[in-house]
């Protein structure tokens, strides 16, 4: 891989943008593209680098849109060679394996609410390699002292939250509010503004009272459903850490293909649901 493209692998992780980066791992007779050629393919389609031209490169871009639409990437092997069954429409004579790598956003994680989970949360995501902003209406509760590791430390109402922040610019948004109106109004605003993720924090009874409260506020059931509450995975989490580390597990869950999170290569089960983390702090 070049400088270029290095660099442009650089840009996407620190924009938190999927792609795919299709590597040459294995060249045999005479190819174009030779052993560690390398081609970036970002979500839109645009490229940069090359592993060959031509048909093969073609060929590596629709597969690279098919690794980015399932999350996964693959090993592939291709002929240079018409004359061959399966081959690609080239005269090279020789042949390659490409590596489609798959790179998934890397996460940017915005925190509503400055308090014990929230400081427990972002205490783990650095060492995960994961960015986060903080952001509340109380200036003492995302003081650097508490947050020292945050891009950003936004004091905002949560009406005005999407207004001061891209919300394009996290893949996650987590309410670990203190106060079941104000987080009501940020999830208010995040089903009609925020396109990825959203966890809530909630015991059961919040959970039902806020969910009530918008579907009053004419927010249909299926946007709710989009709403992970309780947050986290369900290892029975009690303390703010516990739950910190439930939290951060499912965001690394999501990072991976449900067919690499079981042995064997088997499909990873549904996410059960569990009141273990769903406690306010």
């Amino acid at each position: 891989m070049d400088r270029r493209t290095e660099s442009e692998v650089l840009r996407l992780l620190a924009q938190h943008r999927p792609f795919v980066r299709a590597s040459v791992v294995r060249a045999v007779g005479s190819v174009p593209g030779k052993l560690g050629a390398t081609m970036v393919v970002r979500e839109d389609g645009t490229t940069l680098g090359t592993v060959g031209g031509a048909a093969l490169e073609e060929e590596v871009k629709r597969l690279a849109a098919e690794a980015i639409a399932r999350h996964r990437g693959d090993l592939v092997h291709f002929d240079l060679a018409a004359w061959k069954d399966g081959g690609l429409p080239s005269l090279c004579g020789g042949s390659v394996d490409i590596a489609i790598e798959y790179v998934p956003p890397r996460p940017n994680v915005l925190l509503w609410g400055g308090g014990h989970v929230s400081e427990a949360v972002a205490r783990l995501l650095p060492g995960l390699e994961f960015d986060h902003s903080v952001a509340d209406d109380r200036p003492e509760y995302v003081a650097e002292e508490r947050f020292p590791h945050a891009e950003r430390r936004v004091v905002v109402s949560p009406t005005e939250l999407f207004d001061r922040i891209a919300p394009e610019s996290f893949t996650h948004l987590l309410i670990l509010g203190y106060d079941a109106r104000k987080d009501t109004e940020v999830l208010f605003e995040a089903i009609r503004r925020f396109p990825n993720t959203i966890g809530l924090i909630a015991s059961a009874p919040k959970r039902a009272h806020i969910f009530a409260a918008l579907r009053a506020r004419g927010i249909p059931a299926e946007a709710l459903a989009r709403v992970r509450s309780p947050v986290g995975l369900p290892i029975g989490a009690e303390s703010p850490a516990e739950i910190a580390i439930s939290i951060a597990g499912e965001i690394v869950r999501d990072l991976h293909p449900p067919a690499l999170r079981a042995p064997g290569g088997r499909r990873g089960e549904a996410r059960a649901e569990s009141d273990g983390v769903g406690r306010p702090r």
